[in-house]
């Protein structure tokens, strides 16, 4: 450690910490534009000079290493006069276009020159002016702001793993951007808007929308993927007009996936807004109460064990949870929230967690991925993955289809199962490589246990992280990745057959009488027997929608209260950004209205009864913004019926369009113009 002096405040910090993060850690605020504590430091933007004694001249703070018995100057004469100077350059060729800049209200660049600006400029000749840039349909380029800072290009090189953004030309002649102009080919382009510190890369859907003072702030939590990213949800009436990450170090840092952050004008498309019945074989708008009737008279007769219920993968714990309890309640243990056919064993809940932890990638140094492509089903998990190997502290190989660009080197070890069975052997020398580790990861993806094998590959991939010494009781490195935000938690509420109950593909094979669709629209909806009469509970027109007889408007993740649980266990709370539209309303309060048309006595009346009931059922709902976090103390593996064994065929990815994965993305403009050109076979260019 090294004592540091910061304008008579000693600090201590670790030795090779840098002048700025010594004068953070006294409190003192240090201006700056190309540093950020997550990207290497590039030093170029001299803002952050600050003075140390008996040094020349002012130093460069964020690339400056700190010295025991140093003293340092933060708002001396010098330091206020260098900094003006330096914000005086800066504002020489930039644009005086503030009130039309979307940036404007949260710039940097402004709030600084209000600090270390001038008396005005003293530059008369010709401003330049700089062509703007094409980098895709979500990332909006005015490169006369650019000031040089790079972290656009540090960011997509290191955190993205893309490096399709660079420099041209130097001096006043520089200039950011793709060499041939193409749009950015990363999930977390967004990610750029966020770390530009002016306005030359701004938000293209946002553009020209509203100003951040206009804006309704709401903290809630990203179910579009398993990840749970903590975000803010801005709005303005009954609108969402962008959302945002926040900073969750243990969970997303401050990143987010661009499906995440892109696909909120989705959530004004193709809504359900009132409740419709199917009369005579059409639908037509009805009441609530005309609905519950409909429900009553059908359900009329129908014994419980000729019930179903399907969760969808969007679902919060809530809705899930109040579901079940209203199945119960008919007489029915025919549930399931596996609309892929996963092959889960509920039995511990080890055996479907990311049991290491999202930041347990961190300490990490053997990774193994099982047919899953994290860089598509977890963007900001595989930036984390990324970081961790280009530390050179992790290696990585992968089991599933070849030539993935997962933005880091991954030794691939093969197509299918057998794989599995070669490593646990010792036939391939990776597997030294993890018994070798002190911290070894393996990563099964859901899609590997989606298939007719499921449960045998589940067994395997456990056997194997028992093998290699993964299962500890100081560390437990199995791990089980999700696709989406609303899978874990109703995992968790119990949302899964009980028994003598049915799952999924014994309802869609004549088991069951009527159905109960919440949110289910991730399976074929041709699949249900003609004669079986569908309740479908969401928020969006999508695919299942149209095969219901009587279709009850939800709410979408922003206009709920909703607790959700991340791939890894992590309990979070979303809360309500805006109100449902029409005579939508919170899906918990619907099975509540339905229980009493049914005769059903649910034991709850308003959230916090509901939220209670789940935490008696499982205290798991009562840790919020919290997990387990322990290792394995039992390595006893899943359930295993006698003579199965995984089959040859290769392993498969369940997302095949990253853009459209689920029913707001797939109801989004902007989501389809991503859509159409990311997945068009030649590159999309900037003059197409």
């Amino acid at each position: 450690m090294a004592k540091v002096t910061i304008d008579g405040i000693e600090v201590e910090v670790p030795n090779g910490a840098t002048v700025l993060q010594a004068c953070e850690a006294a409190g003192k605020e240090i201006p700056r534009f190309c540093y950020h504590e997550r990207l290497s430091v590039a030093g170029n933007c001299r803002m952050c000079l600050v003075e140390v004694e008996k040094a020349p001249k002012p130093v460069a703070s964020c690339a400056y290493p700190v010295a025991d018995g140093m003293k340092v100057f933060t708002d001396s004469a010098l330091v206020r006069n260098a900094r003006r100077n330096v914000m005086e350059f800066l504002l020489i060729n930039h644009p005086l276009d503030c009130p039309i800049c979307d940036q404007g209200g949260e710039c940097d660049l402004q709030d600084q020159a209000t600090a270390y600006g001038g008396q005005g400029g003293r530059y008369r000749e010709q401003k330049r002016a700089v062509k703007d840039k094409y980098l895709g349909p979500l990332v909006k380029t005015i490169m006369t702001r650019c000031i040089q800072c790079t972290r656009c290009v540090r960011f997509a090189t290191e955190v993205a793993g893309v490096p399709e953004l660079g420099a041209t030309g130097r001096g006043e002649d520089m200039q950011i951007g793709t060499y041939v102009e193409k749009a950015l080919t990363t999930e977390l382009s967004g990610n750029l808007i966020d770390i530009c510190p002016v306005g030359a890369l701004t938000s293209r859907p946002y553009a020209f929308v509203s100003r951040p003072w206009e804006l309704r702030k709401t903290d809630s939590v990203d179910v579009l993927d398993a990840v749970g990213a903590a975000i803010r949800v801005d709005t303005r009436g009954p609108e969402v007009l962008r959302i945002l990450p926040r900073i969750n170090e243990e969970v997303n840092e401050e990143w987010m996936a661009d499906r995440g952050r892109f696909s909120f004008d989705g959530l004004k498309r193709r809504r359900l807004d009132r409740p419709w019945i199917r009369v005579e074989g059409k639908l037509k708008p009805a009441s609530w109460q005309e609905a519950f009737a409909v429900i009553a008279e059908r359900l009329k007769g129908i014994p419980g064990q000729r019930l179903g219920a399907v969760a969808g993968d969007l679902v919060d714990a809530e809705s899930a949870f109040a579901l079940r309890e209203l199945m119960v309640g008919l007489g029915s243990a025919n549930l399931d929230c596996r609309q892929d056919g996963a092959a889960i064993d509920v039995s511990r809940r080890d055996y479907y967690l990311f049991n290491s932890g999202i930041a347990g990638i961190d300490e990490a140094d053997a990774l193994l991925l099982i047919g899953t492509n994290p860089r598509k089903e977890a963007p900001v998990l595989n930036a984390r993955i990324r970081k961790r190997w280009s530390s050179g502290a992790l290696k990585v190989a992968s089991i599933g289809p070849a030539g993935l660009d997962l933005t880091y080197k991954a030794e691939h070890l093969g197509e299918g199962p057998d794989a599995l069975a070669t490593l646990r052997d010792g036939g391939h020398a990776f597997a030294e490589v993890l018994k070798g580790a002190k911290r070894p990861m393996i990563v099964l993806g859901r899609a590997a246990v989606a298939r007719p094998d499921g449960a045998a590959i589940l067994a395997a991939a456990w056997a194997l992280a028992e093998s290699v010494g993964a299962l500890r009781p100081e560390w437990h490195g199995f791990n089980m990745l999700h696709l989406f935000g609303g899978q874990v938690g109703a995992l968790d509420a119990g949302f899964v057959p009980g028994e003598g109950g049915l799952d999924l593909a014994g309802m869609l094979g004549g088991g069951v009488d009527a159905l109960w669709l919440l949110g289910a629209d991730g399976f074929e909806p041709g699949l249900i027997p003609p004669g079986t009469f569908v309740i479908y509970q969401g928020h969006h027109g999508d695919r299942a929608a149209a095969r219901a007889d009587v279709i009850l408007p939800g709410a979408a993740y922003t206009e709920k209260d909703g607790t959700y649980v991340n791939t890894e266990g992590r309990v979070q709370r979303g809360r309500m950004a805006l109100h449902p539209p029409g005579e939508a309303r919170e899906d918990w309060r619907i099975i509540r209205a339905a229980g009493a048309a049914l005769g059903v006595s649910l034991a709850f009346d308003t959230l916090d009864a509901l939220r209670a009931r789940m935490a008696a059922a499982n205290p798991v709902f009562g840790m919020v913004d919290g997990r387990i976090a322990e290792g394995c103390h039992d390595t006893a593996g899943p359930r295993l019926a006698e003579g199965a064994a995984p089959e040859a065929t290769s392993f498969t990815l369940p997302i095949t369009d990253y853009w459209q994965a689920d029913a707001i993305s797939r109801a989004s403009e902007t989501m389809a113009e991503c859509s159409r050109i990311y997945n068009d076979a030649t590159p999309k260019l900037a003059a197409e």
